[in-house]
């Protein structure tokens, strides 16, 4: 296995690629679990890190949940909500779901593609978010045969500060190599009852996008610098190239939280 590449990118035109990148959200406030509760998920589509312009959602194709190996359809219980960004307002989806059993939650939205006019394409982002209920670990690092997704390495609801994060991609259920992958993290106060982000940010965004480059065989790693929810989307690696007769970039996107020891 060749050494997995990191490295930093600009976008065209001499842009920064963290003021132009589109990242989905599943959003709930913690990834591990004590008690039985009631999940309040929130499916945003915006731009966590920089706190900037959010985007309308049309309804998901798919959104369900895994949990040792039961796949439960979550799709009806969807409610549309208007979520606030930074300066503008946008359509999102929010889910409520109770958590009695001890294992892992795999969350999976498959969404509506979103055209994004600026560039002429479409853009379809497959998330995955991972709950953790007893610290009973029950399947995290299994693919669940997605037409793209990135297949954590390392239990994804409990990183490190100071560690590193490794992902496996995939695309039809095989490695993908020389993927571009960006990552960001949540970088504002998120208010789940009032459905918005904060004014402000937590840290300077960087000048220019965190990006890793999968090997060979699909892998990636990425060393974890602070606490928060971090996101990997890799980018175009899914089968489906068209919509609607126009580029589609068919992302794979996966989301951890990280902690201090």
């Amino acid at each position: 296995m060749k050494k997995t590449t990191l490295a930093l990118g600009l976008a065209a035109l001499g842009l920064s690629a963290a003021s132009q990148a589109h990242f989905q959200l599943l959003y709930t406030p913690e990834s591990q679990l004590e008690a039985p509760t009631t999940l309040d998920m929130k499916l945003v589509f915006g731009h966590p890190m920089e706190n900037g312009h959010v985007m309308n959602m049309d309804q998901p194709e798919e959104f369900f949940v895994t949990f040792k190996g039961d796949k439960t359809d979550l799709k009806d219980k969807l409610k549309k909500i208007t979520w606030s960004g930074h300066d503008n307002k946008a359509d999102a989806f929010q889910v409520e779901y109770k958590v009695r059993r001890n294992g892992d939650y795999i969350f999976t939205l498959v969404p509506a593609p979103y055209y994004e006019a600026g560039e002429d394409i479409y853009i379809q982002q497959i998330t995955k978010r991972y709950i953790n209920k007893g610290a009973m670990p029950t399947g995290w690092e299994e693919p669940l045969g997605l037409k793209t997704e990135i297949v954590p390495k390392n239990k994804p609801y409990q990183i490190f500060t100071g560690s590193t994060f490794t992902g496996q991609l995939l695309s039809s259920g095989k490695p993908a190599a020389g993927v571009e992958c960006e990552i960001e993290f949540v970088n504002t106060e998120v208010d789940t009852k009032a459905n918005g982000f904060g004014k402000g940010t937590f840290r300077d965004v960087p000048a220019s996008a965190m990006v890793a480059i999968t090997d060979d065989n699909g892998m990636f790693t990425f060393g974890i610098p602070a606490a928060g929810k971090w996101g990997f989307a890799c980018l175009g690696s899914g089968p489906d190239t068209e919509f609607k007769g126009k580029e589609l970039s068919q992302d794979a996107v996966i989301w951890i939280e990280a902690k201090d020891l």
